[in-house]
């Protein structure tokens, strides 16, 4: 079965913004710029899967992405963002999408791109409390939280007061409070959460820091780790490994990296949430386009849907996120091209394919 079919929603989404005025010439050439402003690469998605699936979406726009295409990465400093922004500006962008490093610093960007009359794209992390912010676009991520700890109480089966560690994105990141407060809204009540992080920036050390210092306070008696991404999560696994907690106990992720999807094949790892970011990319991809060139946006791209930034209801198009564990990484993630068999059944993993069925 395709993935497409699972996620009717999101490819509706799909096909609507792909309605819009920009699609209807391909092969013209954008005479404006456009700049891709992403956030950090600590996270492989960005530069994996976000980057090129927006490139590739543009060129088949008829749109020069070597002349026209800015891109910068801001490698996790906010005003190493700001800079890249107030250059995209300064070099003649018509268009920034900009996928903040920090939501609320994120406005003074939008403050200057309205000065300037370009439009702004908060693409999948909100820029928060500002009302010039054109859209948003991203997934539902109170629901990535909630997929979380619904997957982990699955994992948990009714254990009565499980000890589960929690540890959370970057608290700079408005997408990690949204994670935060679906997870806890399976979670509480239901769970002991013995320990809890918010992890700056994201990073994969700090979370094995995070998860050595609950050891130590602790015991090696847990349950559980809400982990909010595949980053995270490859932290405090490998903090656990070197405790010699065995066997692991279920941990959740996100983003559906290659390696957090071969841990879910070898029982490391157990689940994560699938975002289909090519889906997301080339959503905003076309939107940029249209707005570059000047197309009219219809509001039925958006489905009437916004949200809220503190000082506005910003229109959104929010796609559907997916959870994967052992039993339908063929449906999902294979099936939806996003990693193919050769990816993720090397040598080491082969056996635990065939196990799941990836043939």
């Amino acid at each position: 079965m395709r993935f497409a079919k699972l996620v009717p929603t999101l490819l509706l989404v799909g096909f609507v913004v792909m309605a819009c005025g920009g699609t209807n010439n391909p092969g013209t050439t954008a005479t404006k710029k456009i700049a891709l402003l992403l956030p950090e690469s600590k996270t492989a998605r960005y530069e994996s899967k976000d980057r090129p699936f927006f490139t590739a979406k543009l060129k088949s726009l008829g749109f020069n992405t070597d002349a026209d295409l800015i891109y910068s990465n801001a490698n996790q400093d906010a005003p190493t963002q700001q800079t890249q922004a107030e250059a995209a500006l300064t070099n003649g962008a018509s268009v920034l999408v900009l996928d903040p490093v920090d939501g609320a610093a994120a406005a003074a960007i939008v403050a200057k791109a309205k000065a300037k009359n370009v439009p702004v794209i908060s693409y999948d992390r909100l820029i928060l409390g500002t009302a010039d912010l054109n859209y948003y676009l991203s997934f539902d991520n109170a629901a990535v939280g909630a997929l979380q700890g619904t997957a982990l109480l699955t994992a948990l089966n009714g254990k009565a007061s499980a000890r589960v560690v929690e540890i959370n994105g970057d608290p700079a990141d408005n997408n990690a409070k949204l994670f935060k407060q679906g997870a806890h809204s399976i979670l509480d009540g239901k769970v002991s959460i013995v320990a809890e992080y918010d992890t700056p920036s994201w990073s994969p050390d700090k979370a094995q820091t995070e998860m050595q210092g609950a050891i130590t306070a602790k015991g090696k008696n847990i349950d559980g780790v809400l982990a909010a991404n595949d980053g995270t999560a490859g932290g405090a696994i490998a903090a656990m490994k070197a405790a010699g907690i065995t066997p692991l106990p279920p941990i959740t992720g996100q983003d559906a990296e290659l390696a957090a999807i071969q841990r879910i094949l070898s029982g490391e790892q157990y689940m994560t949430v699938y975002k289909a970011l090519k889906a997301e990319a080339e959503a905003a991809a076309t939107l940029a386009y249209d707005l570059a060139t000047g197309a009219a946006v219809p509001s039925s791209m958006t489905n009437g849907k916004t949200t809220n930034n503190g000082a506005s209801d910003i229109k959104s198009v929010l796609l559907t996120p997916v959870a994967v564990t052992k039993a339908n990484i063929k449906d999902t993630v294979v099936a939806d091209g996003f990693w193919t068999k050769a990816d993720i059944c090397t040598a080491t993993f082969a056996a635990a394919c065939t196990t799941a069925g990836i043939s």
